[in-house]
């Protein structure tokens, strides 16, 4: 039976490359959380983008006036240039330009304001501009994803104007035969949609009512789609800019052939920014941790049931005005955000994604390493080109040369003997990192091979170590460097309020600082600090959270926990006032608005302060005892004993080791060795 669907497969698929230059690329569609081809193999695509209009084609100095003849001589040549200097793209996006659908001389506001759009208009140029140019794409090669018009207004609703402006233009589209009958053309659904009607009436993002509402809001014309013969890939956007994707798990778009398109940027997801990014503005970032969290949050949960493609994602130093994002290449599981980006996207295993840099400089771009560190923004390591093109090059299957160095590389700095201090319910990434001598880097999970002695504590996954549970365990790792394979053993030591610099953040809110030495907090102004949980902290089998100051409290500090993943949500707060210590009764926590929490899905858990004064922590933990204690007598055993060592929860973390030893290496808490409680509170 495999044979003869092969077989048939092939004979369609020749068939089709009689009617469409280009057509013998194979067949993709949506299987599971994956592109696939005919042959069941898992693609992910890399391309670029282009946009038909003047001002996008080099600020109209190189056609206008509606001058068909001359945009399209214009944008076929952009892409024989970037195919000519070498580039390994396989997909373009093409934006179908309101400059071609619009009322010419009728005043807009800007791409988002449709009061000028002629559906008549639209039909002609459909025909005379976009599809000539998405059959050209074709014949170099290049699989196909169609934009409308513009880009979405700040504020949506199912049913109004937009909507129905959306319904129009893909009913046009849909209804296409030379597009539908195509397997290589697919349609993202909209561009950068920002916030949606919620059930109250309100104008919101990243809700459960308007996440429920967006889906609403796409299934309506992918119905309408489908229900015209479209059988295409479609790709559904995200609010906030194309960047929230949480709520599609819980309300996904239903049918075949469904994808999620996503915008990546600078200062986005927590990614490490040089300047204020595109539309979501930014800050420098927190490096790999944040920004790994930030995708975790968004990206993940949606990619974990269908295929994402990045739609648009670019970055450079703002030197160079060259690059929307504003940022720098950077180095894998460290600072920067190129490098970071693309670790994240391969770990997840099923992103597709381009860059979104203008083709008029793809197009220029020469695979000659700057002389002397003379960069340009094509040879700078530290801009997207540059890295890009040899990581296309990898993705294409190229040889590249041999690298400088190759190491087994942790997110996380190891301590000695080993040892990696994990947040309970965050992550850990390792990978196998490349450095070629010309600046850039490959990664390589896929080299790793992992077992881990407790799987309820830890567990390995798309190139991550997730701290699942309380506890320490270890984990033995093989990985492939050079052809040789090394291993080495790393203890996890993995507890939810690790009072230590990179896993305790001051700067939730406002910009803060830290001392892990002393325990010393500022937050910022009204600032927040504490712990964030992207996928949430069960603390169900406790009975009490417990929080403990140590010296004056000068900034009316508030502990406060809350159970989603919104730091504008509705937590419940405990002053401390002239109290030390704060006990949260867990199954009674509720907020100012009377809502009752739940244990069980834990978010961010810190302390909110007036700011600009320090305060010191002593430490967070959770207890079963009402006065937030253990009963036990805060004392080392005797030094000439050997112990075992257990956390509060009774998993056992060591054996046998001299009891002058039992504290070294573990994280800030609280622990028993030898029948004895011991606190572990700074290094």
């Amino acid at each position: 039976m495999k044979k003869l669907f092969l077989t048939l497969t092939a004979l369609v698929a020749a068939l089709t490359a009689l009617a469409w230059p280009g057509m013998d690329m194979p067949v993709l569609k949506v299987e599971g959380r994956y592109l696939t081809d005919p042959d069941g193999n898992i693609v992910n695509l890399h391309g670029f983008g282009q946009t038909y209009s003047p001002w996008f084609n080099e600020q109209g100095k190189k056609w206008s006036n509606y001058d068909i003849n001359a945009c399209l001589a214009y944008n076929k040549q952009k892409i024989d240039e970037i195919m000519a200097a070498g580039w390994k793209m396989n997909y373009i996006r093409m934006h179908m330009d309101p400059y071609w659908s619009n009322t010419p001389g009728v005043n807009v506001s800007g791409e988002n304001d449709i009061s000028a759009f002629s559906l008549t208009r639209f039909r002609t140029y459909l025909e005379r501009v976009f599809i000539p140019m998405a059959e050209y794409a074709i014949s170099k090669g290049l699989y196909v994803v169609m934009r409308p018009p513009g880009v979405c207004p700040e504020n949506i609703a199912v049913g109004d104007a937009y909507h129905d402006y959306l319904k129009q233009v893909w009913d046009v589209v849909s209804k296409k035969k030379v597009l539908v009958d195509n397997p290589h053309v697919m349609f993202e659904l909209a561009n950068e949609p920002v916030r949606i009607k919620d059930t109250d009436g309100q104008y919101r993002s990243n809700t459960d009512g308007c996440n429920k509402n967006l889906t609403q809001f796409f299934q309506e014309i992918v119905d309408l789609m489908r229900a015209n013969g479209c059988k295409n890939i479609l790709w559904v956007p995200g609010t906030g800019y194309q960047s929230q994707y949480a709520g599609f798990v819980k309300y996904p778009v239903k049918g075949e052939n469904i994808g999620y398109a996503v915008h990546v940027y600078p200062g986005w997801y927590g990614s490490d920014a040089i300047e204020p990014s595109h539309e979501l503005g930014g800050s420098y970032g927190g490096g790999f941790t944040a920004f790994s969290a930030g995708w975790d949050a968004q990206i993940k949960p949606v990619a974990e049931i269908a295929p994402v493609m990045v739609t648009e994602m670019d970055w450079a130093p703002s030197k160079y005005n060259a690059s929307w994002g504003k940022s720098i290449t950077g180095k894998m599981l460290n600072e920067g955000f190129g490098a970071n980006f693309k670790v994240l996207a391969d770990n997840t295993g099923n992103v597709s994604w381009m860059i979104f840099t203008g083709p008029e400089l793809l197009g220029q771009f020469k695979d000659v390493p700057a002389n002397g560190g003379n960069y340009t923004f094509f040879n700078d390591p530290e801009a997207c080109p540059w890295p890009v093109y040899h990581w296309f090059k990898d993705y294409a299957g190229e040889a590249l040369p041999d690298p400088v160095k190759t190491e087994l590389i942790f997110s996380s700095k190891l301590k000695q003997g080993n040892v990696c201090d994990i947040m309970t319910g965050s992550s850990v990434a390792a990978t196998v990192i490349s450095d070629y001598a010309d600046g850039y880097q490959l990664n390589g999970v896929d080299d790793i091979d992992v077992r881990i002695d407790d799987e309820s504590i830890l567990k390995w996954d798309d190139g991550k170590f997730t701290a699942l549970a309380m506890g320490s365990t270890k984990a033995e790792i093989e990985y492939a460097v050079n052809g040789k394979t090394e291993r080495m053993t790393v203890t996890f030591n993995s507890t939810p309020f690790p009072l230590i610099s990179g896993l305790f953040n001051p700067s939730i809110w406002e910009n803060g600082s830290f001392n892990e030495t002393t325990g010393v907090v500022t937050t910022g102004q009204y600032g927040f600090a504490g712990w964030t949980y992207a996928s949430g902290l069960d603390l169900s089998a406790f009975k009490y959270l417990v929080a403990e100051i140590e010296g004056d409290n000068s900034v009316n500090l508030s502990f406060r926990v809350f159970d989603d993943n919104n730091y504008w949500g509705d937590p419940a707060m405990y002053d401390f006032g002239s109290k030390k210590r704060v006990i949260v009764d867990l199954a009674q926590m509720k907020s100012d608005k009377g809502r009752t929490l739940s244990p069980a899905h834990i978010h961010i858990v810190g302390f909110w302060s007036l700011g600009g004064r320090p305060f010191t922590l002593k430490g967070v933990w959770v207890s079963n005892s009402p006065d937030g204690t253990s009963g036990l007598v805060d004392v080392m055993p005797a030094y000439d004993t050997t112990v075992d060592v257990y956390n509060l929860q009774g998993v056992k973390l060591r054996s046998g080791v001299p009891a002058d030893e039992a504290a070294e290496g573990l994280a800030p808490g609280i622990y028993i060795a030898g029948g004895k409680k011991i606190v572990v509170t700074r290094r």
